[in-house]
């Protein structure tokens, strides 16, 4: 289970550490991806074999499917930890998300997000300041 925020750096190879307590679940393979709201996902390689299963199952005909299967399918890559615990974020997905030095690792139960700070701290503000109509919408459908 994936869970707390984290801040790190990105180096100029585009190298992440992974947070520590994370490694053990990580080191038999992982897969990173465009995430949604202007960040990263990264998937166990076992979650990540759910979720593709579920995409590929979508209906091909409806284009809403088709693009969110592109998105994550397409957009997605291998990530090995290396002997220091970090994995390489392609340049493509850096670019996706805005990424500059100073990464968020959040983490979502099943995956973990990867920010970049500046875009992780507008993100929580603007979420923070709607918190009250979320958990009343969360309410009407019993969460």
């Amino acid at each position: 289970m994936f869970i707390g925020e984290y801040n790190h750096n990105l180096d100029e190879k585009g190298r992440l550490a992974v947070p520590i307590k994370f490694r053990n679940d990580l080191k038999k393979g992982a897969v990173v991806t465009k995430g949604l709201d202007g960040c990263l996902f990264l998937y166990t390689i076992n979650e990540w074999k759910v979720l593709a299963e579920k995409l590929s199952r979508l209906p091909i005909s409806q284009s809403g499917t088709r693009a969110f299967a592109r998105l994550m399918l397409a957009g997605a890559m291998d990530a090995r930890i290396d002997k220091q615990g970090r994995i390489i974020i392609p340049d493509y997905l850096r670019k996706y998300a805005g990424m500059k030095k100073k990464i968020v690792v959040s983490g979502l139960y099943n995956r973990l997000e990867i920010w970049d700070e500046n875009n992780w701290e507008k993100y929580k503000r603007k979420t923070e300041k709607e918190s009250e109509n979320i958990a009343e919408k969360l309410g009407e459908i019993g969460v």
